[in-house]
């Protein structure tokens, strides 16, 4: 098994920047929900559950660009490699505080978990209702499920010899079913008046069919890299432009989020219900273009602490909803004012996650990267499309 080259490369700032700015606003909008109304946190602190739809589009464009980059210099997906390097990456970590949840029940929040079997088959997003032990778990379910499922759909398109003009039409398509089983759940569970909203987070906010969609801009934004080098070295000189109309797109995204999501008396508003999760994941692919574009300034600027707060998103986010458990217990019997408290569990949260990612996260990565260097196999002479595609962009 051979590791190619071309794909080792330096991180990249500005995709860092967009991991950092993810894990802050869901740690915002969690501490909201879990410590107390802080009002020096303002919007971000409402709208930042679209943290999460931000990881569904890095992780979009992130596996699907390794797949296609590979297979686009010739080389042959090994489903075995990938699956090893996947569960390296994200099942340790998720173990260990998997196991804290059930072993320390009472310290880690109190509550009860949904049965162990859901979380390590990673179903345990289906119908889970909101209160549950652990439960922003659910989102790590769609994203494994998305690991499953994209490699298998890469391999039958290369089996039955599929044009790039097919793949963007299964895009627009799958984009259409998530749309479509949105509207059908919102109708029955979006309104208050209805009488069953309290069923909108088991069959909205944490159903696959719901929310898989926005893991499709991301992957747009990999074969609009890997298929179409020309349009993507064009784009490649607007890297301004592009920052600014991924800045405005975002903008118009979550102030639809903040005005129009959750209305008070009403329910949840049927557009953004409907289409919101869409258009918010297709700005935040807009973002992602400009980080990748030499010529923006997102690419080129390097945040302070954005690279290490992004290598410890991953454990932060399985760990921050227990830590404020313990924080906020303890800032309620001391009388801490909401300054000290939200100071403590930010330093706490960030002490938990970077334990976890030393101790835990990156020796797995070590391992994977000995053991499972690459997602392919030996390099062999392009064909094909594949020849097509690797000539045209070098």
């Amino acid at each position: 098994m051979t590791k190619n080259p071309t794909r080792t490369s330096a991180r990249t700032n500005g995709l860092d920047t967009l991991r950092a700015l993810a894990i802050m606003l869901v740690f915002l909008y969690h501490y909201r929900l879990f410590v107390g109304a802080e009002p020096g946190l303002g919007w971000p602190s409402v709208v930042g559950w679209v943290g999460v739809d931000l990881f569904f589009v890095l992780s979009g464009y992130l596996i699907a660009n390794q797949l296609l980059a590979g297979l686009a210099h010739g080389e042959r997906l090994s489903l075995r490699a990938f699956y090893a390097r996947r569960g390296l990456r994200t099942w340790p970590t998720f173990w260990v505080v998997l196991a804290a949840y059930f072993l320390f029940p009472a310290f880690m929040g109190g509550k009860t978990p949904p049965p162990l079997w859901t979380f390590l088959s990673f179903t345990q997003n289906f119908g889970l209702q909101p209160g549950t032990a652990f439960s922003h778990a659910w989102s790590l379910c769609i994203e494994e499920q998305f690991y499953l499922v994209l490699p298998l759909v890469v391999l039958a398109a290369l089996r039955f010899g599929s044009r790039p003009a097919q793949a963007w039409l299964l895009l627009g398509t799958l984009l259409a079913v998530g749309v479509v089983f949105r509207f059908v759940m919102w109708a029955q569970f979006g309104r208050e008046d209805f009488g069953q909203i309290e069923g909108f987070y088991p069959n909205v906010y944490y159903a696959t069919l719901c929310r898989f969609d926005e893991f499709l801009p991301g992957v747009a934004v990999a074969l609009l890299k890997n298929l179409h080098p020309r349009i993507w070295q064009r784009l490649a000189r607007h890297g301004q432009a592009l920052w600014w109309a991924g800045l405005a797109a975002t903008a118009l995204a979550l102030r639809g989020v903040f005005r129009d999501y959750d209305i008070d008396g009403y329910g949840y508003g049927g557009f953004m219900s409907v289409f919101g999760y869409s258009l918010v994941a297709m700005a935040f692919a807009v973002l992602v273009l400009a980080a990748l574009t030499p010529t923006s300034w997102l690419h080129a600027a390097r945040i302070p602490g954005a690279r290490a707060l992004a290598a410890w998103s991953y454990s932060i986010y399985l760990s921050h909803k227990a830590v404020f458990f313990v924080v906020g217990g303890h800032a309620h019997r001391q009388a801490w004012s909401p300054t000290v408290t939200l100071a403590a569990a930010t330093a706490a949260s960030v002490l938990v996650g970077v334990a976890l990612y030393r101790l835990v996260e990156r020796p797995c990565l070590t391992l994977r990267a000995s053991r499972f260097p690459s997602n392919f196999v030996a390099a062999q002479q392009p064909t094909g499309t594949a020849a097509r595609t690797h000539r045209s962009s070098t």
